[in-house]
Formats: C-alpha cells, structure tokens, sequence
C-alpha cells in the first residue's frame, strides 16, 4: 500500500516501479499520485488476510472456493484440472481433464506398441535430453580450466545524452583473471519505446578495457546474484577479445520471461555474477 493506504496488487507494483525507470519518471500511486517505491510502500497484512478468504474460481471447473484454498485445488483436487498420460514417459503426448484420464490410460497405444517403435519414441525424447545436458557438461568441463574468474557485478542505470534519451546500464569497472572490464545493458536492443511494451527484454555485452599482449580467448556466463530471485536460464558465450576487437555484440540476458524483466528494472540496481574462463591453447 502506498502511504495513503491505497492498494496494489504485487505484480502491479513492480510494474508500476519499471514503467517510471522506463520513462525516468517517479513512480506515483495510480489513485492519489503520491510517490511509491519498495521503501515507500509496505504490505497490508490485514487485507491479504481478508482477501484470502474472498472467492476466487478456478480455472479448470469455474467454481469458486476461498482464495487461500484455490491453489491446492488446482493442483490436487479438480476433476477438470489438466494432466498427462501416466505412458508419458514412454512418448504419450494426450493432455485432458482429469477426469478423462482413467478412460484414456486403458485405451491408451502406447503400452502395446512393439519394442522397435517404442525405440524410436525413447531416440527422440534421448536427443531432447541431450540437449539438456550438453549444457551442463560444458559448464563443468569449463571447470576444469586452469584460468577462472568471477566477481559480484551491479549494472547502474544511466541515461543516454541523445535528443531522445534511453536508458542503458553499465557497472563500475571491475578486474577478473588480472585484467579490466566492463558490462553494459539496454532494454529491447534500444528500442524508441520500451515502456509502450508488455514484452521486455535486457540483452548485455562485455568490454576489455585493457591491452592485452596476444588474443585472449574466453568463454563467460552471467547468472543471478546471491540476494535477488531473479531467475536466468544459464548460457555460455564465447568470444576472442584483443586490442582491435574489445568487445562483444549485445547478447540476450537470459532471463525467464517479461515478468523477471519487470523485477530487474524495478531495482534500483541490477546484481549479478559474471565467470569468465580463458581459454588457453
């Protein structure tokens, strides 16, 4: 609630918080337009007391239950809630009501097909799998380098000097495996209007500032940070940086959807942690 008692939801609020980053603008409440921020504005415990008693309907069967209820509903009790095949495994792809499954499951295909196409169905959803893991392999195998570095990094929101000024990110200069770097962030790749836009993204790049002797090749990643939820799905990039070539094309930041996008913007500063691996011949 704002400090005249006005009420926002959460989701809400911190989109409240990135449209006035967005527009560098205060954010104001959207009843009275006194200002908000997360230290301006605390939970109402009472109200969401109260609000966990309304009726809310459930999205399967549109029946209504107290909204403190509703979730566990959804997810155990509903006749009508979505489920899959117990023969998923073995590459059923049926989705229905849960009250279908039953009819479905002893009409099912998939346990009297021949050992040959079952094959086939498990050489698909391996390939599937190995996609997964070739992810992780190649991050512990990065382990193993004799060269790894990596620090806390915190992006600071700045504005560009141009007629029409964007906002941008950059952290403070930082030193990993005994050299100088900097990240810079944009919101949608620098679009004109960002904050007209339900679809949000931050894509980054990584800079050496210092001189290097020969070309430095590197493979790094950005994960979260040790304070915030944000969460960022890991992926390695890989470039060769030298004095002609310092600094990377602008790369997407891997988070999990707009809503995370929302979070970060609605910061006052961005938190993560970078790992840089050398790759050395």
């Amino acid at each position: 609630q704002c400090t005249n008692g006005h009420l926002m939801c959460a989701g809400c609020f911190i989109h409240l918080l990135a449209d006035s980053r967005l527009k560098e603008e205060q954010a104001t409440c959207p009843n009275c337009r006194c200002e908000i921020s997360k230290s301006l504005c605390c939970r109402n415990l009472a109200v969401e007391k109260a609000v966990s008693e309304l009726p809310a309907e459930c999205g399967f069967c549109a029946r209504q239950f107290p909204r403190s209820l509703l979730d566990r509903h959804q997810k155990e009790e509903c006749q009508d809630r979505v489920t899959q095949c117990k023969y998923k495994r073995i590459g059923c792809p049926w989705q229905g009501p849960f009250h279908e499954l039953c009819v479905h499951e002893a009409e099912c295909s998939h346990p009297t097909k021949t050992g040959n196409e079952l094959m086939e169905i498990l050489d698909e959803m391996d390939q599937s799998r190995k996609k997964e893991m070739q992810l992780y392999n190649s991050i512990f195998s990065l382990l193993s380098f004799e060269k790894i570095g990596y620090t806390e990094v915190q992006f600071r929101p700045y504005r560009t000097d141009d007629f029409i000024t964007r906002l941008y990110y950059e952290t403070p200069r930082l030193t990993v495996l005994n050299q100088t770097w900097v990240l810079k962030a944009r919101v949608n790749d620098s679009e004109r209007n960002p904050n007209l836009s339900c679809k949000r993204t931050l894509s980054f790049q990584l800079i050496l500032k210092s001189k290097v002797n020969s070309p430095m090749e590197c493979s790094f990643l950005l994960l979260e940070g040790p304070y915030d939820d944000v969460k960022i799905n890991p992926v390695i990039y890989h470039f060769v940086f030298s004095n002609e070539s310092n600094e990377t094309d602008y790369m997407a930041l891997p988070i999990v959807d707009s809503v995370e996008c929302n979070k970060l913007l609605a910061a006052k500063n961005i938190n993560l942690r970078l790992f840089i691996f050398q790759i050395q011949k």
